[in-house]
């Protein structure tokens, strides 16, 4: 029985009724562009298989009863709870019903159950794939005319300020916008995308992914002392954003102090390698594996400044990164927000396993916890599945 059947089961024993339908929306790895979205730049994520599963009812009145089967908790809010805030996973929840009832869509009550196979406190992104799949589904119950893009705002909308994570736009739209074998390539100002080809099949590799097991959160003052230096920088600077930054050598020479010099340095050189990867990888007259041996050393880079100017990497992350490298890993980098999470490395089909066994072993010589790994392709968005009656 697979995750969506096990479901099924479980929304009909909790509610006493099959659920009106099964909706998913997927974690994602980000491939390159870290931070540099809420400085209005870009990002070029790709959506995993792994997958938060909302099977929904709609309800009369204005009552949401929530079962988490993973958690084996229900939760019930009016409302009231609207108004006041809630705590923990089902915050996620309810602040998706929030946000669509402040932006005028006529959400009225659900029974929701939900599953996820995608890690959590990874960097994978498990939180915006709950609230997109959450989102699709109450925008399917209830008929709600809202384009994908403005479903991705929504869902932001629900993390920083109902949640009260300062997150920019590249998780939602990851889960909502990404289509198979695809990266997504979105401008974080105008909220352009284009889809980026990424066929790793093709191109005669693997995309790994290793869970240092090591948590994150980005509600907590890092990710958010990262965000204001890049602010105060942008001011110092007089542009709207450290996108606009066009001489790096120029702005750092204006900058006060070397903490925001390695900031901004990182900013404008990883958009720079965002650009990169966009050509790289678009590129139709080059072979895929042509195309993911040129975007490899680009990882390698985006890695190296994440630890030396942004310094959001630590040492398990590092180590990660430095041994699928010697083990015979293409590139590597850190994926997500950083202070851990999960580290990307590409690698030739077939050797997955064992790059992956050679972190494991690097991580008990060093006294670390044993990391836990994947095998990414890029999948579809949030959508509506079809599933036998």
């Amino acid at each position: 029985m697979d995750q969506t059947q096990r479901l099924i089961r479980t929304s009909t024993q909790q509610f006493g009724h099959r659920p009106a339908g099964v909706w998913a929306a997927p974690g994602r790895v980000n491939l390159i562009g870290e931070h540099t979205d809420y400085n209005d730049g870009f990002v070029m994520p790709f959506a995993l298989a792994e997958q938060t599963l909302v099977a929904a009812t709609p309800v009369a009145g204005d009552v949401w009863t929530v079962h988490s089967k993973d958690m084996a908790e229900t939760v019930t809010f009016g409302p009231d709870e609207l108004d006041a805030g809630l705590d923990g996973w089902q915050a996620y929840v309810a602040g998706i019903v929030w946000a669509l009832r402040e932006a005028g869509h006529p959400v009225a009550g659900a029974e929701l159950t939900i599953s996820s196979t995608v890690p959590v406190a990874a960097g994978l992104s498990s939180s915006a794939a709950l609230e997109c799949a959450v989102l699709i589904a109450l925008v399917d119950l209830y008929t709600l005319d809202i384009p994908p893009l403005e479903r991705a705002i929504l869902a932001r909308r629900c993390e920083n300020e109902f949640v009260g994570a300062p997150t920019g736009l590249m998780d939602q739209a990851a889960s909502t916008l990404c289509t198979a074998d695809n990266a997504l390539f979105l401008d974080c100002r105008t909220h352009s995308y284009q889809q980026v080809p990424l066929d790793l099949r093709a191109a005669g590799l693997e995309l790994l992914v290793i869970d240092t097991k090591t948590p994150h959160a980005h509600v907590d003052g890092e990710y958010a002392e990262r965000r204001r230096t890049c602010e105060k920088a942008a001011a110092r600077l007089d542009v709207p954003a450290l996108r606009d930054v066009e001489d790096l050598d120029a702005a750092l020479a204006v900058l006060p102090d070397e903490l925001m010099r390695k900031r901004v340095r990182h900013v404008v050189t990883e958009d720079a390698r965002v650009l990169q990867a966009r050509e790289v990888l678009g590129d139709q007259s080059r072979s895929m594996a042509d195309r993911l041996a040129a975007l490899a050393p680009l990882l390698d880079a985006s890695h190296a400044s994440m630890r030396d100017d942004f310094e959001i990497t630590v040492p398990t992350v590092d180590l990660a990164v430095q041994t699928a490298r010697a083990a015979g890993a293409i590139g590597a980098r850190m994926t997500g927000g950083g202070f851990g999470g999960c580290v990307i490395a590409l690698v030739p089909s077939g050797t997955g396993d064992q790059v992956a066994g050679a972190v494991k072993a690097a991580f008990a010589e060093a006294g670390f916890g044993a990391p836990a790994h994947f095998l990414a392709y890029p999948s579809a968005g949030a959508r509506r599945l079809e599933v036998s009656s």
